[in-house]
């Protein structure tokens, strides 16, 4: 987060905007071994506000603003995508 601020100080005038995206578990290849473990994901999914986990497609809307001009005006923010889970509810 902190180097992305930084990016974002430097690059700024150049007209570079520097975002970040922080994701939370979303189901990939990657995370298939964390999802073998059913009672983690029960107790998991429990405490995350939209009761689900991400998929990648999820991330789309977000990658597609953020390149976008819609976002040109956004710079040195960390965006956290993760269904509420960062929030610690129920935990």
């Amino acid at each position: 987060m902190h180097l992305t601020r930084v990016m974002a100080v430097e690059l700024g005038p150049r007209g570079i905007r520097v975002n970040s995206i922080a994701p939370g578990l979303f189901r990939t290849a990657m995370t298939a071994d964390v999802f073998a473990d059913r009672a983690w994901i029960a107790t998991r999914r429990a405490q995350i506000p939209l009761r689900r986990f991400g998929d990648p497609e999820d991330l789309a809307g977000l990658v597609v603003f953020l390149a976008s001009d819609a976002s040109r005006h956004l710079t040195g923010q960390t965006i956290v995508i993760d269904g509420g889970a960062s929030l610690a509810i129920g935990s």
